[in-house]
């Protein structure tokens, strides 16, 4: 079942991925930008989190603080993801985003929770680094290297500190109600900014339509549930299973996703997805 939560995470994933691609073409990769999008997001977000968890209070120190922390995580990485987008192409970006969701939380996992080391997990990883490795485009990523490293570490650290908040003995909430408290914080620490940056006047954006607000609530909504899935399925899965899932997941559906539109994918990136296809399977084939 768990599993199964996965995958369906994992395909919500692959989608948001395109859409914050298409939200920054639309408006642009300013900081003015990013706490906009972090804000709408959220806001979509909490709602839909709201009608998952039903109208009920609940509530732990330990929580808000993890929360808070999940938030400043989540609101720096879309500025990073916008400015890293600005000044290369989205196989660089995809790399150190991908690298950093699955190793962190993978070597955590193993190095301080104990998760067992197998073959099956060495061979899929080794599978995925090699099948996004193949995404780089020589003489790509000369620039922005500061915001490749915070993508890495960033997105890296939403997978740790899921795993700090289902592992640490303290009381806490519901994985609903914790994603429901990241949300909230988002909104208050993104808007504030985004308010601040408004009346200062040194942004140029282009107009703002529905149809902008729409993506932004889409994509905000779409990531909060997957992410809420990854909460929930992490207290009965391994992070050093769960997130080679992700990873890999989340490369073949935006693939997918590239046959629907104007560039379809090169033969480089069907190999790279073959790859990470066959790490997976090995993943569950590998009895050790």
């Amino acid at each position: 079942m768990y599993y199964a939560l996965i995958m369906l995470s994992v395909a919500m994933l692959g989608g948001c991925f395109a859409l914050n691609d298409v939200y920054r073409k639309r408006r642009s990769s300013n900081l003015l930008s990013s706490m906009e999008s972090s804000c709408i997001g959220a806001v979509a977000g909490l709602i839909v989190l709201f009608i998952i968890n039903g109208i009920k209070f609940e509530f732990t120190p330990f929580t808000l603080i993890m929360s808070f922390f999940v938030a400043i995580n989540g609101i720096a990485f879309t500025y990073l993801s916008f400015k890293a987008l600005e000044t290369t192409n989205l196989s660089i970006y995809s790399l150190f985003s991908m690298l950093g969701g699955m190793i962190l939380p993978f070597a955590q996992g193993i190095v301080f929770y104990g998760e067992e080391i197998t073959l099956a997990k060495i061979v899929c990883v080794v599978f995925i680094v090699a099948s996004l490795a193949l995404t780089v485009k020589i003489g790509d990523g000369k620039k922005g290297y500061i915001y490749y490293i915070g993508i890495f570490v960033l997105n890296g650290m939403s997978g740790v500190l899921s795993k700090l908040f289902n592992e640490m003995p303290f009381e806490k909430t519901s994985a609903a109600a914790y994603s429901m408290y990241g949300a909230a914080w988002t909104i208050v620490i993104s808007g504030l900014l985004w308010i601040i940056l408004a009346k200062r006047g040194r942004y140029q954006m282009p107009k703002y339509t529905v149809g902008i607000g729409m993506i932004a609530a889409a994509k905000g909504s779409i990531n909060r549930v997957a992410n809420f899935i990854l909460v929930l399925a992490l207290a009965h899965v391994d992070a050093s299973v769960q997130y080679p899932m992700v990873t890999g997941g989340v490369m073949i559906m935006s693939t997918l996703v590239c046959f629907f539109g104007e560039k379809k994918p090169s033969k480089r990136e069907l190999l790279s997805v073959a790859l990470a296809f066959v790490g997976l399977l090995l993943l569950f084939a590998i009895p050790i």
